[in-house]
């Protein structure tokens, strides 16, 4: 019976993962002044820059660092929501455990 459920959770977290690969978050910074894009696994896919900042290198590095950690943090918040949803199916009457 162990060995299932540790089969089924392994199963189960390799779809979270492929669908985390395919999900897109995106973040803007400074009214689009960068974009960026990433997946659920937290990998940087794109970063696109306007042609008005180009020539202010003091502002890109800041600027991306705000919109990295802004995108990174979107898919953060879907990898745990995906998380938990395949936990919550797993284990529907854990809540149960405790009395509630």
């Amino acid at each position: 019976m162990f060995e299932n459920l540790m089969s089924q959770m392994q199963e189960q977290a390799e779809e979270i993962k492929k669908k985390l690969e395919e999900t897109i978050v995106e973040a803007e910074v400074e009214n689009g002044l960068i974009k960026l894009k990433a997946n659920g696994n937290k990998r940087i896919l794109s970063i696109e820059l306007s042609y008005e900042i180009l020539n202010d290198k003091e502002a890109i590095e800041d600027l991306l660092i705000v919109g990295i950690n802004k995108v990174l943090e979107k898919a953060e918040k879907i990898a745990e929501t995906e998380t938990g949803s395949m936990a919550k199916g797993m284990f529907p009457d854990l809540g149960n455990l405790f009395g509630k």
